[in-house]
């Protein structure tokens, strides 16, 4: 038996190395038809079937496996392309037209974010008219209840308030949003729930500012946003007045910044889907 299998295996040898011996000469049409008969000779043997069969069978494995990772490539190409697509409709996306609304996701199977486009999209919400608006908004209800009152007041007061409060906006949306969840492999979105009772929704839209949704699509804690606030607070103590500064001003930091990161989901949640401007259509990947 052994005997017949090594023959078989040097029959299928010669049977791949004559192709190759074909055409390395220049053989009249005589010699290459007593060629293919002896190719299909070969292969018609019990041995010759025995070794192209053992062979296929050794190689079959790798096949499989070559094929799987093929179709895993394409998939991830294409969920790409589709976060591609879906970060710019985001981009674009405000509540009645107005309000920036772009970490809003609704799109509940949407590509997690490159390193790339984190950074991308903290500095579009960040730097965007409107935030810079409720900045300045914010400090002049601070200097109209004089709080902070190391800063004074007139223009000078109200320049130092500005610039604390755009500080503490951009600081917390970078760590929060960018620099945090690449580092931890967190996605900074809210996921639109849109269906369900009016407690689920509710739960949902609160327990976002708790939970989120990892960049593999496990649901974690969400490190990023309170790392990210504890650590704005922290930079905060750099330029606030000193009967201000101290723990006591991380703590209240980190706190606003989860109050608002929690309103703003439910505003998110319940405000009507068709009130944001450059929504995916339904059944966009």
């Amino acid at each position: 038996m052994k005997i017949r299998s090594q023959f078989g295996w040097a029959a299928l040898a010669a049977l791949l190395m004559i192709p190759s011996a074909w055409a390395q000469g220049s053989a009249a049409a005589p010699e290459k038809i007593g060629i293919l008969n002896m190719q299909i000779a070969i292969t018609s043997t019990a041995e010759g079937k025995q070794a192209s069969s053992e062979l296929q069978a050794q190689f079959a494995p790798r096949q499989a496996e070559l094929e799987t990772t093929r179709k895993q490539i394409e998939d991830i190409q294409t969920r790409l392309r589709n976060g591609a697509s879906t970060l710019s409709d985001e981009e674009k996306q405000r509540l009645v037209g107005v309000l920036p609304n772009f970490y809003t996701s609704y799109v509940p199977d949407a590509a997690p974010l490159t390193w790339k486009q984190k950074f991308a999209l903290a500095t579009r919400g960040t730097f965007d008219p409107v935030a810079l608006l409720g900045v300045g908004f914010a400090a002049g209800i601070e200097q109209a209840n004089n709080s902070f009152a190391g800063y004074g007041q007139g223009g000078a007061g109200y320049g130092k308030r500005f610039a604390a409060k755009f500080a503490d906006g951009r600081s917390s949306d970078y760590l929060t949003h960018a620099i945090f969840p690449t580092l931890l492999h967190q996605d900074p979105r809210y996921y639109y729930q849109g269906t369900g009772s009016f407690k689920s929704r509710l739960l949902h839209a609160v327990g976002s500012a708790f939970l989120t949704r990892s960049d593999s699509g496990r649901t974690e804690p969400n490190y990023s946003y309170v790392l990210g606030d504890m650590c704005s607070g922290a930079l905060s103590n750099l330029y606030y007045p000193a009967a201000n500064r101290g723990a006591h001003l991380v703590f209240s930091t980190a706190a606003v910044g989860l109050a608002g990161r929690v309103g703003g989901n439910i505003l998110r949640e319940f405000l009507p889907k068709h009130s944001t401007t450059n929504v995916p259509r339904e059944g966009t990947p």
